[in-house]
């Protein structure tokens, strides 16, 4: 099994990157995902997110209201470190038993965000960073998802900076590049994991 983090910054395009390697049949364990799962409603996870920021982050169904959730903590670091506090173990945890899940010979597939900011790299075998420049990263979180430039501006800084990604990446995708090159670097990056993937599962 190959045990690869996949990271990069709000609106870079890690999406598209973590989609079109399943396609090419990588396992994916979406952090995102499973952050969602975690608080989902009658959970513990939910029940001490409504106890740590109070019952207006609940929508009217008694789900989480994760923009509202969002404009509180990205606005302040301690709220944050608050909410990571409680989701990140539980995220952990199910990531785990999926991966115990995977077939022996797998390129197994960490979406994981947040990977630079909370200094994971070396939990895995490599990691793969998308990059976009902060223009890009700017434009597509205003046109393609309709953020305000204030709030995409303020979900970028409270990310890892670029350079910051960038120094833990073993193989990087640049993505400020047409979607027909995007498509034809991650069909060269998957040759190179499955090689990679090949070769640990014969050791």
């Amino acid at each position: 099994m190959l045990k690869v983090g996949l990271t990069g910054g709000i609106g870079a395009g890690k999406s598209e990157v973590s989609r079109l390697l399943v396609e090419h049949g990588a396992v994916l364990i979406d952090a995102d995902r499973i952050a969602r799962e975690v608080v989902a409603p009658g959970t513990p996870g939910l029940a001490a997110v409504v106890e740590a920021f109070g019952e207006g982050v609940l929508a009217a169904d008694g789900s989480l209201d994760r923009p509202r959730l969002g404009s509180v903590v990205f606005a302040d670091p301690e709220k944050l470190a608050v909410l990571n506090s409680i989701v990140h173990p539980l995220v952990g945890a199910r990531s785990r038993e999926l991966e115990e899940a995977a077939a022996k010979d797998a390129v197994v597939i960490h979406d994981v965000p947040l990977l630079a900011e909370n200094g994971l790299a070396p939990l895995y075998d490599l990691v793969i960073v998308v990059d976009a420049s902060p223009k890009t990263q700017l434009d597509r979180l205003t046109r393609l998802r309709g953020m305000t430039e204030q709030d995409a501006r303020a979900r970028m800084a409270a990310q890892a900076t670029r350079e910051q990604r960038r120094e833990i990446a073993d193989i990087l995708i640049d993505n400020d590049i047409p979607l027909d090159a995007l498509h034809k670097r991650v069909t060269e990056v998957w040759d190179d994991l499955v090689r990679r993937a090949r070769e640990a599962s014969a050791e």
